[in-house]
């Protein structure tokens, strides 16, 4: 289950809560690599995931796993803090593993594209099983909210460039006004999230592209960590 991040949570990580809002870390004290010595909003989950010791206490050990974790998936800072990217990054992974027990997209006849904004995935399901395997994506930031709900797919344009924020989105296929799905060249872990729209990597959204069309239900619930 995902857990919000609390003010006891925020408070105990030593960050101020609107500063809590838009980032996954506790701030550098200036060391390069060095490690988070708070425990943070997400320690239970990511240690029950990496399969450390799940005591929602910080340790050394529990910091350095962290970390290589971090490095692993090109998360910045690496610093052995559990905020809630490094948290959806392996719940991504645990997805993969168990696409049985994926909920929150309801039953519906034909290809479904599933969006979960509290978990930072999505894939699509047919018939019941899942056609299209989790994916990481990066959704609305604070202010730029994903919409919820049912909607689906419009327009496709396979190179898409957005006017107003200057910025290339390949396989772009909207849903929702002007929110789409579609990929981005830049590192997804980065960053406090989109302008609304739903981002994936870029082979992901190759990948999407051929897996749904135009009419392609979409659902769309949760809400983003630290939003």
């Amino acid at each position: 289950m995902l857990i919000p991040v609390t003010a006891s949570l925020v408070a105990a990580a030593g960050m101020p809560p609107a500063q809590a809002a838009y980032v996954s870390h506790v701030p550098h004290t200036g060391v390069r690599d060095s490690c988070a010595r708070a425990g943070g909003p997400y320690q239970r989950q990511v240690e029950g995931l990496l399969r450390l010791r799940v005591d929602g206490v910080q340790s050394a050990a529990d910091c350095l796993a962290i970390q290589r974790y971090q490095k692993s998936q090109v998360i910045v800072p690496a610093d052995g803090f559990a905020g809630p990217i490094t948290y959806t990054a392996l719940y991504r992974e645990w997805a993969l593993n168990h696409p049985g027990q994926l909920h929150g997209c309801p039953p519906k006849r034909g290809r479904v594209a599933c969006v979960d904004l509290g978990h930072q995935i999505m894939w699509v399901r047919s018939a019941g099983k899942v056609v299209f395997p989790p994916v990481a994506i990066r959704s609305g930031r604070a202010a730029y909210a994903t919409r919820t709900g049912w909607f689906r797919v419009g327009r496709r344009i396979l190179d898409e460039w957005s006017t107003r924020y200057r910025a290339p989105m390949p396989f772009s296929q909207y849903f929702s006004g002007g929110q789409a799905i579609h990929g981005v060249y830049s590192n997804l872990y980065a960053g406090p999230g989109s302008h609304g729209c739903v981002n994936l990597r870029y082979d992901d959204a190759r990948r999407l592209w051929k897996a749904i069309k135009r009419g392609t239900p979409v659902h769309v619930w949760g809400r983003k960590p630290g939003t």
